[in-house]
């Protein structure tokens, strides 16, 4: 058995559920082309070198399951495959701080707590200890700033480095790089792009747009689906950051930034029937040469969790590579290509360019 990648898991919902089921669903299909990731071989390391060791949540039925029981757990409803192999690791509790809104509340039971978060952070860092874990994946749910800064402060304190898929800023928040750089630890972030998703096709529509010269007058990009993402954020009191992640990437690709009042990029509703399917509408009116206007109106029907899991596996395996090199703090061009919220943003063009370089060794982030 060659080198192995220990990643722990936050949160144990239909994101992680996704990433295990696909790396499975690859593993029964070993001659099919891996679809959805930047290559099969991404420094000696492919997806099949992965390995979930760790995992914590807050609901009653999922702790102390062991990993591959849990993912099938409900609210989840990712079931790409009926199971998948025995995964020894056993999902341990977390502490909920704001981790669980009001709508998410009626779809979970959170396990009664009995520990408070310094009790439980003591045993979390034992566990990622005794199991070797070497970096932790953020599924946390939308709107968990407590939680998020409690869990990028247990990555710092147990030596681990951190992929943060959510849209809490800590890769691109220079106090947070700075404790990352000075402990040696790689991060990315902040809030996973899809595969091919609402942002990225908003963000390349949006910058063809600007680059064939015309005006943009006004866009919006409207989005629904049945999981339990988007019933936490019909909480409206949870969406301040996810809107500027998801606002800024395609306002990055314009050269002259549109009024707030001239775009909206977010999250609209929740319709239950819909499960893990995501439907997007996007809408764009501008003007061209003489004035005359023009309308693009285009809707994409996606399955929300194969979106992002190809993106996660790319994400773990060059925080992997940045351990291998010795590198700590942000990685800057696999965060700008997998990520809606990168310290620096880039056109995703260029973004890719500077991945592929990442991974060839050429730059060091």
């Amino acid at each position: 058995m060659g080198k192995r990648i220990r990643v722990g898991i936050i949160g144990v919902g239909n994101c992680f559920a996704g990433l295990v089921q696909g790396i499975e669903y690859y593993r029964r299909n070993s001659g099919s082309p891996i679809i959805g990731v930047m290559h099969e071989d991404i420094g000696g390391y492919r997806i099949f070198d992965i390995d979930f060791v760790s995992a914590f949540d807050v609901a009653e039925n999922k702790i102390g399951r062991r990993l591959d029981e849990a993912i099938y757990q409900p609210p989840n409803c990712v079931d790409w495959l009926p199971e998948v192999p025995m995964i020894n690791a056993i999902v341990r509790e977390a502490p909920i701080l704001d981790g669980v809104g009001v709508y998410v509340e009626k779809m979970i039971k959170p396990v009664k707590q009995t520990k408070t978060p310094e009790e439980l952070r003591k045993e979390i860092i034992k566990e990622l200890n005794d199991t070797g874990t070497e970096m932790l994946i953020n599924y946390l749910p939308v709107g968990s700033e407590k939680a998020v800064r409690y869990w990028s402060n247990i990555a710092l304190e147990a030596n681990v480095g951190l992929i943060n898929c959510m849209p809490v800023f800590i890769a691109s928040d220079k106090q947070w790089v700075s404790k990352f750089e000075k402990r040696g630890l790689p991060v990315i972030g902040d809030d996973i792009k899809g595969q091919v998703g609402a942002t990225i096709l908003n963000r390349v529509l949006a910058k063809l747009c600007d680059d064939r010269g015309t005006v943009i007058d006004q866009m919006y990009q409207i989005n629904v689906g049945g999981n339990t993402d988007f019933a936490n954020m019909i909480e409206r009191s949870r969406l301040a950051s996810k809107k500027i992640s998801k606002t800024e990437a395609v306002q990055s690709q314009l050269r002259q930034r549109l009024g707030e009042d001239r775009i909206y990029v977010g999250p609209s509703d929740f319709l239950p029937f819909l499960g893990n399917t995501k439907i997007c509408y996007i809408n764009i009116k501008g003007r061209m040469f003489a004035d005359r206007s023009f309308e693009i109106e285009c809707k994409l029907t996606v399955d929300d969790k194969s979106n992002s899991a190809g993106i996660a596996v790319d994400a773990i395996r060059c925080l992997k590579l940045a351990f291998d090199r010795g590198v700590g703090g942000v990685l800057t061009s696999p965060s700008a290509y997998l990520m809606k919220h990168p310290p620096i943003q880039y056109s995703d063009a260029e973004a890719k360019i500077l991945m592929e370089k990442f991974i060839a060794g050429e730059i060091e982030r």
